[in-house]
């Protein structure tokens, strides 16, 4: 499983929220290449960087730090937050990013989501599936839509979509453990039946159908094993760093 830490920025500064709330904004860094770097000293290879500036304003702000991480470290880097036209998706690649996501967009406008899922592959476009209470909510999670979530992930796993965040809201930045029958149930709903033949003749066996990176509530490297043991993909782990409930030499197992 994928350890993927999180810079979330604000001003440029590397920040956490406390269930997707700007008034609960602190501020932990103000150098994010800094927390950067220390990721890949530790052997990190992957980082989830979020522009709240632009989810809130919606349209890419901080590419700048995008930039400047993408050419001083060798960090694939998915980026997302304000990704709502073409212009941003180019400027964000533009900027080094390894991949995109879309989450907002992909329920505001399906059409547009998925012309840049055709156009860049299905490797390159994460859907951002966040959830409050099972139900899809975007714009920086400010706005609820009344769309289940795994209805709109399967829709877009029959479009294409291989690669999806799922984040549920009400624990992100709680550090109370991460949702694991939120994340069983969509692994479940989302798994591919296929037919095989085995030593014990013609059977039937499920695998994923998609890539799911867990994010929000993890709190310990015991959440971790847990989510590994049930499937995901990867894990996104942001205030347990930064709080020092998981400390980077703990992580030398997933990441060895």
């Amino acid at each position: 499983m994928r350890i993927i830490p999180a810079i979330d920025l604000i001003d440029g500064k590397c920040v956490r929220l406390t269930k997707g709330a700007y008034d609960t904004k602190k501020i932990y860094r103000e150098d994010p290449l800094e927390v950067a770097l220390e990721f890949e000293a530790a052997g990190i290879r992957h980082l989830h960087l979020v522009d709240l500036d632009g989810a809130r304003s919606a349209h890419i702000v901080n590419h700048r730090v995008l930039e400047k991480i993408a050419s001083k470290t060798g960090l694939r880097v998915d980026f997302g937050g304000g990704l709502k036209s073409d212009e941003d998706v180019r400027i964000a690649f533009d900027s080094g990013a390894g991949q995109i996501t879309g989450g907002s967009i992909a329920a505001s406008d399906p059409e547009l989501f998925l012309s840049w899922l055709e156009r860049y592959g299905p490797d390159r476009i994460i859907l951002g599936a966040d959830a409050r209470d099972g139900y899809i909510s975007v714009s920086g999670w400010q706005e609820e839509t009344g769309r289940k979530l795994i209805p709109f992930v399967s829709r877009y796993q029959k479009k294409g979509i291989r690669y999806v965040i799922c984040t549920d809201i009400g624990r992100d930045g709680m550090l109370e453990g991460p949702s694991l029958e939120l994340y069983r149930e969509l692994l479940k709903k989302t798994a591919i039946l296929e037919t095989r033949i085995g030593m014990s003749g013609v059977e039937d066996v499920q695998r994923p159908g998609i890539h799911l990176i867990a994010s929000g509530g993890v709190s310990s490297v015991d959440d971790l094993w847990q989510l590994k043991r049930i499937g995901c993909e990867g894990a996104i782990v942001g205030k347990a760093l930064y709080e020092g409930r998981i400390r980077l030499e703990e992580l030398e197992p997933f990441i060895g």
